[in-house]
């Protein structure tokens, strides 16, 4: 039996050992058929494999006592964030979604949890194996591939997903490739400076190298920061632990670090900074420049004074977000699910509990770093800098899966090197036969369960969801109603997103000669009624009840669709947009001084903003109060004639022609625009009983547009027939 007994735990420790290597390959992991292609096939690919790490590594722990988690503090630190996480999702207003996430992020606990079980399966394996350095050495020659992939896109053979000239690479995010390729600068270091081959010691120097100047040309600026810092730091460190000879040239590396940053900052208005837009975007750095962020962080603040213990839950944020939302923020994106910031996503998700707890990771990281006898000089500074480089990151962004991963390899390489064995270890091994008939078969169905509730199910939706929203051939908008209707019936937790895509679309398609009316009237139906379980599922989400609203409004349900965003005014009250739009709304049912008071009060709350002027100003000539609008347009633009959609629509519904006018031949004034533009001038002019001038327009546009002289005489035809 003793043979058995070794393929036995040969057989397992094989299943342990290849899951936890291919962890690294995750950033080459893009999915085309799942719903966000960046993001969620990464996070299926990892928690798959960390279910199989970690089944494998437990039945490990039964069979050979080695393998057995052993104390550590930063052990007990990661358990007690885990697990303090889980009572703030419990408490939090949207548990389903506090626990899975949505496909966008693919967090949640769900991820925390695959985090802790990776944390404890690397701190064993790897520990008793002794493959720490081959699995960062499997993680850089992964890197190289991904730094790869960067450099076509800097020379221009790979697109830019973001549609920038910031690299993203497999990562589809700037900032996401710039902390993975933070990491690799100090984890190859750490190997260079620890490696006897010389030829890999030296390729390992370039590595880092490399992906030191790519984390530039990402454009991230706090990851840039993190970099600087982090480099400073290890060449202090150095120079106050190492011997002579290294301390001098480790001062040296560090006046150079703080003559080059220097030298940067003076000569940041330069033309040779500011005519390079890597430079100039890294050049400004600054207070003001953060002001958006400073002002969610505020918001977020506001929250956690409101919850200080548990705080909102992860995917919580958009909760604080409606009710602290500062209108300073109008213009920037609509809905913040994050307040990037990680240090402050931990203190609003989980209260300040998580916050200390999110801290201690780190604190108790280098602690146990400088203590630890296993750990050599140059590992302790690597690993110390690229921590504190990490945090500094995380002072301006969000984290995404691949830090996460990379933070807990650290965490759990530390843990592996200081922590000290238990009773768990004194326990007798599983026997040779058990092992064979009951331990490897267990693992199996629990693994095969978990990868397919976890994982396979929600792949699916994934995948389907892509198809419900695609073009159908066969059958039209049809098949995308079949194709959401039975989504919902699966009830995942996606279940919020696949309302919204469905409002999405249903809007999309609104305006769409191709599609018929009864296909748009069921799809809106559908899209209605699924927000309507939305709303009453969470009623004080802002966000879904402007959604449902939306909906409303597209089906002609005027009166629904103002209840509804006044529904979302009340959970919202400082949000200028929803003003803005229950004031479109007023004016579509003819309340013309209900429209003027709404838009009047979204432009109260950030009169520093012009679009909101020229709202208040369509609301004052829409009661008739033209003098008023005058004023305000006056104080605002130095004119009365502002080329503004709402000021058209307001010239246009209360028959104002000249102003219409004037405003259609600063469109046609401007450079590059099309027929479209000239014709609508012309229709303005017409309309003003201008019907000479619009006719001159119209030739004007024939001239500039000859393939229009068709639509141009039809026309003129109609001009003159007084049609």
């Amino acid at each position: 039996m003793q043979g058995d007994t070794v393929s036995v735990r040969g057989a397992v420790r094989w299943v342990a050992l290849a899951a936890l290597f291919f962890v690294p390959f995750t950033p080459l992991i893009i999915s085309g058929s799942l719903f966000f292609p960046f993001i969620t096939g990464k996070a299926f690919f990892f928690r798959i494999l960390v279910e199989i790490a970690v089944v494998a590594w437990v039945l490990l722990a039964f069979l050979d006592a080695e393998y057995r988690p052993r104390f550590s503090w930063i052990g007990a630190v990661v358990v007690a964030f885990v697990a303090w996480m889980l009572i703030a999702d419990l408490s939090a207003t949207n548990v389903v979604k506090a626990f899975w996430s949505n496909f966008e992020r693919m967090e949640g606990w769900m991820l925390l949890i695959h985090l802790l079980g990776f944390f404890f399966a690397a701190s064993a394996v790897l520990r008793v194996e002794k493959k720490w350095r081959a699995w960062f050495l499997t993680s850089l020659g992964v890197g190289l591939i991904v730094a790869g992939y960067a450099l076509f896109q800097l020379g221009g053979f790979a697109a830019i997903h973001q549609g920038s000239s910031r690299i993203d690479a497999s990562f589809g995010n700037s900032a996401y490739l710039a902390i993975y390729f933070l990491f690799n600068v100090f984890i190859a270091l750490w190997l260079a400076l620890t490696e006897r081959r010389t030829w890999l010691m030296w390729v390992l120097v370039v590595v880092a190298a490399l992906d030191g100047v790519l984390i530039f040309f990402t454009e991230t600026r706090g990851t840039v920061l993190g970099l600087l810092v982090a480099l400073a730091l290890a060449a202090f460190l150095t120079a106050l632990t190492a011997g002579k000879r290294t301390r001098s040239y480790a001062a040296g590396a560090l006046a150079l670090i703080v003559v080059v940053t220097g030298g940067f900052y003076l000569a940041r208005n330069s033309s040779l900074v500011q005519e390079n837009h890597v430079l100039q975007r890294i050049a400004s750095i600054s207070l003001a420049d953060g002001q958006t962020r400073f002002t969610i962080w505020g918001m977020a603040l506001d929250g956690v004074r409101e919850r200080p213990v548990l705080g909102w839950g992860q995917e919580g944020f958009n909760y604080v977000f409606n009710t602290y939302y500062e209108p300073s923020l109008y213009g920037q994106e609509s809905w913040f699910d994050r307040a990037h910031n990680a240090f402050i996503d931990w203190l609003t998700a989980g209260g300040i509990p998580a916050f200390l707890l999110y801290v201690a990771l780190f604190a108790s990281a280098v602690v146990l770093l400088w203590r630890s006898t296993e750990l050599s000089r140059p590992e302790r500074i690597a690993l110390t800098a690229v921590l504190v480089g990490y945090a500094i990151h995380n002072l301006f962004v969000f984290d995404n899966l691949y830090s996460y991963i990379y933070f807990f390899a650290v965490l759990a390489l530390v843990d592996s090197q200081v922590g000290r064995p238990t009773k768990l270890n004194t326990l007798p091994a599983m026997n040779e036969s058990d092992g064979a008939v009951l331990g490897v078969p267990i693992a199996a169905v629990v693994a095969l369960v978990l990868v397919w509730y976890v994982n396979v199910a929600n792949m699916q939706t994934a995948h389907q969801l892509i198809v419900a929203l695609s073009p159908n051939p066969s059958q039209g908008v049809q098949g995308n109603i079949s194709a959401f209707k039975d989504l919902l019936s699966e009830h995942s937790f996606a279940e919020q997103e696949i309302r919204e895509q469905i409002v999405a679309l249903a809007l999309g398609l609104v305006g769409n000669p191709t599609v018929s009316d009864t296909d748009k009237k069921e799809l809106l139906t559908l899209a209605a009624t699924e927000m309507q379980k939305q709303v009453t599922a969470f009623p004080s989400d802002a966000r879904e009840h402007l959604q449902l609203a939306y909906v409303y409004r597209a089906g002609g349900a005027l009166k629904e669709s103002l209840a509804e965003m006044l529904a979302a005014a009340k959970l919202s009250p400082r949000k200028e947009e929803i003003w803005v739009e229950a004031g479109a709304i007023e004016w579509d049912l003819g309340n013309v001084k209900a429209a003027r008071e709404d838009f009047v009060k979204a432009y109260e709350l950030g009169p520093q903003f012009p679009a909101l002027a020229a709202y208040a100003a369509a609301g004052d000539i829409a009661i008739g109060d033209t003098k008023a609008a005058d004023a305000l347009l006056m104080s605002t633009f130095g004119t009365t004639v502002v080329d503004n959609d709402i000021l058209a629509v307001a010239y246009f519904r209360t028959k104002n022609w000249p102003r219409l006018v004037g405003i259609w031949k600063l469109r046609a004034e401007k450079p590059g625009v099309s027929v479209q533009t000239w014709f609508s001038f012309a229709a303005a002019q017409y309309a003003a009983g201008q019907s000479v001038d619009a006719i001159r327009t119209i030739n004007k546009a024939v001239e500039l547009f000859p393939e229009a002289a068709k639509s141009g005489a039809a026309a003129i035809a109609q001009i003159r027939a007084g049609k």
